[in-house]
């Protein structure tokens, strides 16, 4: 029998952590570790992608949807710096990664060798709680170890770099001398609660609340009905960060959708009335949208103390993960009778209903961005996983898409980049192959790096137990909200050599390999296409051509912002005409009730 390789107990190590599937792209750097991967036959899954920084964001999107480990392989040179963006977005959104880049011979480090990257300190910032090169065979037992356990218990990304020539070396154990050490493998997740005075302070403030609001992130996704009970408890209404989308279902009348620059009015609304404020596993960045300082009281959950009091000046500040904390908390609340607060929600959210039921039927050149997610909403199968890219499709992803128990929801929340609703979509289907997947991106996301990415999903798909696996493009040949923040954040003009894309018939391409194609330019076709593409037995690619002026950015405007979009069009909007018609109503008209 052969003697075991470095490259060999790697694999064994990291199947021994749990780890069962590896999202990567082959290069010379790492043909150690691939022959190994190749001998150790079907106990793991390796996912072929077009580009390394797809498998980055495939292992992200794997550690959101799974709790697990995400873990992504690429080549030295290139193809480690190809993973960067993808690791960021882990990072951002604090998920469990681990990176595996080769690198070149021990011997030619430092030398300016061809592919030489220090990766180290390149992976240094993203990497930071633990990235190291692996010199010599002893060391890699500690190496893996130490990775896997800070990345699943710091909830980081680490980074393993592995010399070429270092892969295929016989594997020794650590000698039982000095300066050696020897690791072993588990990790549990720890229950996480505050002290019991600070429960009681934090139970005190809430207590006195009279319109408590809750906001909830991707830290609360564990908790869903640990919140419903606090909130019942409180009579709270809830809004959902955009990383906490699945963490409350929209049918309960006191939730109030998304919150922020893609939010909902009646978050708005409860944000800027509550006079209490508790927030549970969020980093949501956008503090203008919380209450105003000194406005409200403030009680924050959140497993990791960086996070803690940084948006908004909490009174009581409470580190643990936000299940266990509710659970602890809840028998210390007191049960509200007074119902006129969660009654003003209802009527919040009821006015807000009819509003975007109306602002998606309005007519557009040729179909209203908004409409295609309310016709998608009601259809929305059971178990159904959803992602979304970044930019105006995010917009109606927050907004229009009403979630139920049972669906889970991601995006680059963060990082917010483009060109990760597809990697994640993938992701997605390869962790639960028999639940459906709805990827929403744009037309600039798909030239930049999705379309490539649907040549993985032809590759894989005929082992996907349910093949119904969608991808929804909004082909308007403009990088929309981009665009829109130049009017209304800026008062300038659309410039056009940076805004406009070219025409790309998107689901000709999904034809030519292999998937099933749909295109719609006419809004009454749409609930029609939504079902064939439900239905279908094969991935699709449904490609929507909508207008560019119905505008993307929140409907509680600002009076500046107002200002900046009409100087806009002062200034010469090459596309003046349609801008004011698309956007009259949805833009400016709660600050001129009545106008047309």
């Amino acid at each position: 029998m052969a003697k075991q390789t470095v490259g060999d107990f790697f694999w064994e190590r990291l199947h021994q952590w749990g780890v069962r599937r590896i999202f990567g792209y082959p290069g010379d750097g790492i043909n150690g570790l691939l022959g190994a991967l190749d001998r150790a036959g079907d106990k793991f899954e390796f996912v072929q992608v077009r580009h390394e920084e797809m498998a980055a964001f495939m292992a992200s999107a794997h550690a959101k949807f799974t709790g697990e480990l995400g873990v992504c392989l690429a080549t030295s040179g290139p193809g480690a710096t190809h993973l960067i963006t993808g690791l960021y977005d882990a990072r951002l959104d604090h998920m469990p990664v681990l990176a595996i880049a080769g690198q070149q011979a021990r011997t030619a480090i430092g030398a300016h060798y061809q592919q030489e990257v220090d990766l180290p300190s390149m992976f240094k910032d993203v990497a930071g709680d633990f990235v190291a090169t692996a010199m010599v065979p002893a060391q890699v037992r500690h190496l893996v170890d130490r990775a896997v356990r800070i990345a699943l218990g710091r909830r980081r990304v680490t980074a393993l770099v592995f010399p070429n020539d270092l892969q295929e070396l016989p594997m020794e154990d650590p000698p039982r001398t000095h300066g050696a050490v020897f690791s072993g493998v588990g990790w549990s997740a720890p229950r996480i609660v505050p002290a019991a005075d600070d429960l009681q302070r934090a139970a005190k403030v809430l207590n006195e609340g009279k319109k408590v609001a809750i906001l909830v992130g991707a830290g609360a996704k564990a908790a869903t009905d640990e919140v419903i009970a606090v909130a019942d408890r409180l009579g709270a209404g809830a809004a959902k960060a955009l990383l906490g989308k699945q963490v409350l279902p929209d049918d309960l009348p006191w939730v109030t959708g998304s919150i922020g620059l893609l939010g909902t009015k009646p978050s708005y609304e409860m944000m800027t009335s509550c006079d209490t404020l508790l927030m549970l596993g969020s980093g949501f960045p956008y503090s203008e949208f919380l209450p105003e300082e000194g406005k409200a009281r403030g009680v924050q959950v959140d497993i990791d103390p960086g996070m803690l009091s940084i948006r908004y000046p909490m009174e009581v500040n409470l580190q643990g993960d936000v299940k266990s904390t509710l659970e602890e908390l809840l028998p210390l609340l007191e049960q509200k009778t007074d119902t006129e607060w969660r009654d003003d929600i209802r009527k919040w959210n009821e006015e807000w209903t009819e509003t975007l039921g109306e602002r998606a039927a309005a007519k557009a050149n040729p179909v209203n961005p908004q409409r295609v997610f309310t016709e998608l909403s009601p259809q929305l199968p059971d178990r159904v996983i959803l992602t979304s890219d970044s930019g105006s499709c995010a917009n109606w992803y927050a907004r229009d898409l009403k979630v139920r128990r049972g669906m889970l929801c991601s995006l680059s929340g963060g990082l917010a980049s483009m060109g990760a609703g597809v990697p994640y979509a993938i992701a997605a289907k390869f962790a639960f192959p028999d639940r459906p997947v709805i990827a929403m991106v744009g037309d600039g996301a798909m030239q930049m790096n999705n379309m490539a990415e649907l040549i993985t999903v032809a590759k894989y798909w005929k082992q996907w137990v349910d093949p119904r696996w969608i991808v929804m493009v909004l082909n308007n040949q403009d990088l929309n909200q981009v665009t829109w923040e130049q009017r209304v954040m800026e008062g300038n003009p659309k410039f056009e050599a940076t805004q406009n894309l070219p025409n790309v018939p998107y689901h000709k391409f999904a034809e030519l390999i292999g998937l099933e194609g749909i295109y719609v330019d006419d809004p009454e076709a749409l609930a029609s296409a939504w079902r064939r593409a439900l239905a279908a037995t094969r991935p699709v690619v449904l490609e929507v051509k909508t207008d560019p002026e119905v505008p993307p950015l929140p409907p509680h405007i600002s009076l500046k912002q107002a200002r900046n979009f009409v100087a806009s069009l002062v200034k010469g909007d090459a596309d003046e005409g349609s801008v004011i018609l698309g956007a009259a109503r949805q833009v400016l008209g709660h600050l001129m009730p009545g106008k047309e």
